[in-house]
C-alpha cells in the first residue's frame, strides 16, 4: 500500500509525520512512501533527502490524498482535508475525537478508518506508538528552555569575583511525562528543582533525577491507587485541592520559575495557580503553562501568548513547545506512526490487517467500516502507571517498637556468637594437627581475625557502595607489590622476570581500584 504524508495546513505547525528514516522503514514493510512536496521543509527535512530515500515527491496535497491508501499526518484534519477521504482509506493522525462528532461521522459514512494518535492506550506493549508521552517528553523539555529564555538569571548558583548568584528555585507542578522531563532539564542546568503529583508513588521517580518532592500533611487524598487506568492522575477531592493550593500559596514567594503540567487529555485543565499565587512572586518570576490549551493551569493564562503581569510576572501560554523543535518532535512522531504500521502490517507484506481484536488497534480506532467505534472498551491489560495498592503498614507504638529492637539486637548477637564458637573450634581442630609449625598457627590466627573483622565492616556498609568499596579493597590489598618490588634485585632471570610482572598487575590493580571508585562514589554526588 501507498503511505502518503501532506503538507501541514495550520498555521505555525512545522511538524511532518513521515521523515527519511522513517520511509525507509516503512518500505521494509512492503509499503510504497510518498510526500507532498515541501512537506519535510520546516522541519528540515528536504524533497531530495526524501527522493533519495525512494519516497515518491507529489506536488499538491489533493493528488497525494487521491494516490495514497494510508495518509499519516500530525494535526486534526481540516473540513477540506475530512472531505478528501475515500472508501477504505485510513487516516493516522491527532484527531481529538471526545469533541469532534462531526469529522467522525463524515468519516464513518465516507467509510474510512481513522486512526487517533493520541488514543492509543497507555499500556507497556503500545509504549513505541504512544505520541501523547513522544510529544510531552519535548514540550517539558522545552518548557524549561522557555523559562530559561525568559528568566533573567542563571539557573546554576555561581560564586564569582563580582559577587554570589543563588540558584533559581524551579517548581513542576504534575509529575507525567512533561513533568519529569522538566524535571530533568532543570537539575541538568543546576536549578534547585521541586516537584509536586497527586500521586505519591512517583515520589522516588522525583527524587532520583535529584528533585525534591513536595510531600502534603492530608492523609484522605481521596486518590485511589493514585492514577487512573489510563495512566493520568485522578481527579482529587475538594479537601484535598484546597491542601494543595494552600501549599502553593506558601512556595510562591520563593519560587522563581514555575512549570504547571496537569492536564488529562478531554478534560478541562485543573486551576492550580491562581491570580493571587502570582501576585506573591517575585519581579522577573517565570511561569510556563504547558495546559495552555485546555484554559490552563494558571488562572492568568492566555492562550498562545506571552504576558507580563503587574508586578512583573511572566506568564507563557504557548501551545507548540513540541512545534519549536520541530525536527526533533517529527523524528519521534514520525516513530511513532512507523511503530503503528509495524503493528497494521503483521505479515510486512504491505497490506493494512485492521485487527479490531488488538488493544492497541482497537483503542486507537475511531471509525472503521463505516461505523464510529468511538469510545473504545477498556483495555485487557493494566495501564502503565496503574499499580496494585500497597498495604499499609501497622503503626507501632513505642513499647513495641523498643521489643521489635531488642529482639533484633538478640538474633544478632545469637548469630554472632555462634560463628565465633564455630571459628574458635576450626581454628583448635587445626592447632591440633601433629607437627604443625608455630609460624604457620601464627599466620592462620592474623588471617582468621582478618577475615571476620573484614566481614564485620563489609556487613555494615549500605549494598549501594559495595561496589566502589571492592574497588578500593582491590586497590589497597595490593600492597603486595611490597614483596614484588623485593624480589626485582634477585639474582635469578626468572624469579626477576616473575617480580616485574606482579609489579605491572599489582600496579593496575592499585590505580585502576582507586579510578572505579573514584567514579562510582562519584554518582553519588549531586554536581
Amino acid at each position: 500500500m501507498k503511505i502518503g504524508t501532506p503538507k501541514e495546513v495550520l498555521e505555525g505547525e512545522r511538524r511532518v509525520a513521515m521523515t527519511p528514516d522513517s520511509a525507509l522503514q516503512l518500505q521494509k514493510l512492503g509499503h510504497e512512501c510518498a510526500i507532498e512536496s515541501g512537506a519535510g521543509e520546516a522541519a528540515g527535512f528536504t524533497d531530495a533527502a526524501y527522493k533519495e530515500a525512494g519516497v515518491e515527491i507529489i506536488k499538491s496535497a489533493a493528488a497525494l490524498w487521491k494516490a495514497s491508501d494510508v495518509v499519516a499526518k500530525v494535526r486534526i484534519p481540516t473540513d477540506t482535508e475530512i472531505k478528501r477521504l475515500t472508501k477504505g482509506q485510513t487516516l493516522i493522525t491527532y484527531f481529538n475525537p471526545s469533541e469532534n462528532e462531526e469529522q467522525l461521522k463524515i468519516a464513518a459514512d465516507k467509510g474510512s478508518t481513522v486512526v487517533a494518535m493520541e488514543m492509543v492506550p497507555r499500556i507497556s506493549r503500545a509504549q513505541k506508538m504512544d505520541a501523547l508521552s513522544s510529544m510531552a517528553n519535548i514540550a517539558g523539555y522545552r518548557a524549561v528552555i522557555e523559562a530559561s529564555n525568559n528568566f533573567g538569571r542563571f539557573f546554576t548558583g555561581q560564586v564569582t569575583a563580582a559577587g554570589k548568584v543563588p540558584p533559581a528555585k524551579v517548581l513542576v507542578v504534575g509529575a507525567g511525562v512533561a513533568g519529569l522531563a522538566a524535571i530533568g532539564a532543570s537539575t541538568s542546568l543546576g536549578a534547585i528543582t521541586y516537584a509536586f503529583d497527586v500521586r505519591p508513588e512517583v515520589a522516588e521517580q522525583i527524587e532520583s533525577m535529584g528533585a525534591e518532592f513536595v510531600f502534603l500533611d492530608f492523609e484522605d487524598t481521596d486518590v485511589k491507587d493514585g492514577a487512573e487506568t489510563g495512566g493520568y492522575a485522578a481527579p482529587s477531592s475538594p479537601e484535598f485541592q484546597e491542601k494543595q493550593l494552600e501549599k502553593f500559596r506558601e512556595m510562591a514567594p520563593d519560587m522563581d520559575i514555575v512549570i504547571t503540567t496537569a492536564l488529562i487529555p478531554g478534560r478541562p485543565a485543573p486551576k492550580l495557580w491562581t491570580k493571587d499565587m502570582v501576585e506573591s512572586m517575585k519581579n522577573g518570576s517565570v511561569i510556563v503553562d504547558l495546559a495552555a490549551e485546555r484554559g490552563g493551569n494558571c488562572e492568568l493564562t492566555q492562550k498562545d501568548e506571552r504576558i507580563v503581569t503587574d508586578n512583573g510576572v511572566i506568564i507563557i501560554g504557548y501551545t507548540d513547545f513540541p512545534s519549536r523543535m520541530a525536527q526533533q518532535s517529527s523524528s519521534l512522531y514520525a516513530t511513532n506512526i512507523r511503530h503503528m504500521l509495524t503493528d497494521l502490517t503483521p505479515e510486512k507484506d504491505g497490506k493494512i490487517v485492521h485487527d479490531m481484536e488488538d488493544d492497541v488497534i482497537r483503542g486507537a480506532t475511531v471509525t472503521h467500516e463505516g461505523e464510529v467505534t468511538y469510545p473504545p472498551p477498556k483495555p485487557k491489560v493494566q495501564a502503565i502507571a496503574a499499580q496494585k495498592p500497597k498495604e499499609k503498614k501497622k503503626e507501632l507504638t513505642p513499647e513495641e517498637k523498643k521489643a521489635q529492637e531488642l529482639a533484633a539486637f538478640k538474633k544478632q548477637t545469637r548469630n554472632q556468637v555462634t560463628l565465633l564458637a564455630i571459628g574458635a573450634a576450626l581454628v583448635l581442630g587445626v592447632g591440633a594437627i601433629p607437627n604443625m609449625p608455630a609460624s604457620f598457627m601464627q599466620h592462620f590466627i592474623v588471617f582468621v581475625l582478618s577475615v571476620f573483622i573484614g566481614f564485620q565492616v563489609i556487613w555494615g556498609v549500605a549494598h549501594s557502595l559495595h561496589t566502589p568499596l571492592m574497588a578500593v579493597t582491590n586497590a589497597i590489598s595490593s600492597i603486595i607489590i611490597l614483596g614484588a618490588l623485593i624480589q626485582m634485585g634477585s639474582s635469578s632471570l626468572l624469579v626477576t622476570i616473575l617480580a616485574a610482572l606482579s609489579v605491572f598487575m599489582a600496579a593496575i590493580n592499585i590505580f585502576g581500584g582507586f579510578l572505579v571508585t573514584r567514579r562510582m562514589l562519584a554518582m553519588f554526588q549531586k554536581s
